[in-house]
């Protein structure tokens, strides 16, 4: 019976030395936010809602949305939808099989992040 060796491979458990790629941190921020968006839905609707019932609840919702903090919130949603939006047409090139290799993998990654951003910061723009 021939003996099988077994190689120790060395174990990294400290995660804050890992040096993820650019894809994997796309992929890792497609889903944060697809999460992000999901777990908002009831929130957002519950607000779109709100709003509509009568004149002096849209005055509140204005006065509200009008806050920093709200405003910045509102950002950070624009930027999940426009990032989770961007990301799930460069998953879907990778599933046609275009984009696969390592080089344009980086590239479109990089893509996704600067479109993402520049179309958040037009919406923002527009909308606040």
């Amino acid at each position: 019976m021939a003996e099988m060796t077994i190689k120790k491979r060395p174990k990294n458990l400290d995660l804050t030395t890992i040096k993820l790629p650019l894809p994997a941190k796309v992929s890792i921020l497609h889903r944060v936010s697809g999460a992000g968006l999901f777990l908002c839905l009831p929130l957002l609707l519950w607000l779109f809602g709100a709003s509509l019932a009568s004149p002096e609840c849209f005055a509140t919702f204005q006065s509200v949305a009008a806050s920093l903090p709200v405003k910045v919130l509102i950002a950070g949603l624009i930027w999940a939808f426009m990032h989770h939006f961007c990301a799930g047409i460069r998953f879907l090139l990778l599933d046609l099989h275009i984009g696969i290799e390592k080089e344009v993998a980086g590239k479109s990654s990089a893509v996704v992040l600067v479109v993402s951003i520049l179309l958040t910061l037009i919406l923002w723009g527009v909308l606040l």
